[in-house]
């Protein structure tokens, strides 16, 4: 019986949209009410996430659009290049797809980020959908519109703004999902805590051992009130020229670890929770937060079973990693730091300290 608990609303004038959470929402078509229907629906999954989900959401859309198309690419953060969005582009094609055509992304961000920029780019732009089936996507990369792919120098350097027409989690699929992507997950959430709600970290150190047995109640409130947060934040800074890159904490030092040791060795959630370790301590270094608030984040970062400690690549390629970042200005190293509980700025950082907080992590 699908059941929706929540409804977060995206305001960004025309392109304003919901996210709905809840549970057995892929096995209804009101889900899907909203959208405009008839045309073609193209259902973008990998072979691992269609062989629990796609028949359900097949079903439901075969009831609302003339065709229904699937495209399965390969899993993994290492497929998440331009051979995988071709394959995209080639099946589109050949179905005769037009500017009508709908895609949903059904699968965790590396399908979400494919799939947006696939519809961002094909016949300059046509409405798309996110499914996302992991939590990290539930909760941060289905919501906001930031679509891509990553090149070998650097993570998500190509890509586009492309706003979903609308974003259906179903918690139901969180129970397949491996506890090591569930994990990661947290890390996105225990993000949310540090960078905007201080009460909502509280609540994340109080639940977190309710969070790792998926309790239903506790899954529900951490990914409705981490999509509150970032509805917030994108409504006021869509394209992320100023507030929004608050939400990329931990991520400078996190993208750097995930390209380094090439991408799909640690999960991105795993990087970043490493990451927020490191720019806990980079925000005490420049006196920001008080050393105990630091000690805080990383204390809960290694309850909820992510690493703390980075691989050791070396100075001069975390150096060359963290300057291909988007946050980096002229060459100079830009961090998102914490100001206090619940608060965060973006800041200028020297190469040196940056290094100095690295080697002091280097498992």
């Amino acid at each position: 019986m699908a059941q929706i608990d929540e409804r977060v609303q995206i305001d960004l004038g025309a392109q304003s949209y919901e996210i709905l959470i809840g549970y057995g929402l892929l096995k209804q078509a009101s889900s899907f009410d909203r959208l405009v229907s008839g045309g073609h629906a193209v259902v973008v999954t990998n072979p691992t996430v269609a062989s629990f989900f796609a028949g359900s959401l097949i079903e439901v859309l075969r009831s609302r659009y003339s065709a229904v198309e699937v495209i399965e690419l390969p899993d993994g953060e290492q497929h998440k290049d331009w051979a995988s969005v071709s394959l995209v582009f080639d099946a589109l094609l050949r179905a005769q797809c037009d500017r009508k055509t709908t895609l949903f992304a059904l699968g965790g961000g590396v399908i979400g980020d494919m799939t947006g920029f696939a519809a961002a780019c094909f016949m300059r732009g046509i409405s798309y959908v996110q499914v996302p089936t992991t939590l990290l996507a539930q909760v941060d990369s289905s919501v906001g519109g930031k679509t891509g792919i990553n090149h070998p120098l650097g993570k998500n350097m190509i890509g586009a703004f492309h706003q979903p027409r609308l974003v259906v989690a179903d918690l139901d699929t969180l129970e397949t999902l491996p506890q090591r992507e569930l994990v990661a997950g947290l890390a996105e959430v225990i993000k949310y805590g540090a960078i905007a709600d201080d009460a909502f970290l509280g609540w994340i150190e109080a639940n977190l051992e309710a969070l790792l047995r998926r309790d239903k109640k506790a899954l529900s409130h951490a990914i409705t009130k981490s999509c509150r947060i970032k509805a917030h934040v994108v409504a006021q800074d869509e394209r992320e020229s100023g507030l929004r890159a608050i939400l990329n904490f931990g991520h400078t030092f996190g993208h750097a670890i995930e390209a380094g040791l090439g991408y799909g060795t640690w999960l991105h959630g795993e990087a970043v929770g490493c990451g927020m370790v490191l720019a806990a301590d980079l925000s005490c270094r420049l006196n920001r937060i008080e050393r105990p608030y630091a000690s805080r984040i990383h204390r809960l970062i290694e309850r909820a079973g992510l690493p703390v400690r980075c691989p050791p690549l070396g100075s001069t390629r975390y150096l060359d990693l963290m300057r291909v970042d988007k946050k980096s200005d002229g060459g100079d190293l830009r961090f998102v730091v914490l100001d206090g509980p619940g608060r965060a700025s973006l800041q200028r950082v020297p190469d040196a300290l940056a290094l100095e907080v690295v080697a002091s992590h280097v498992a």
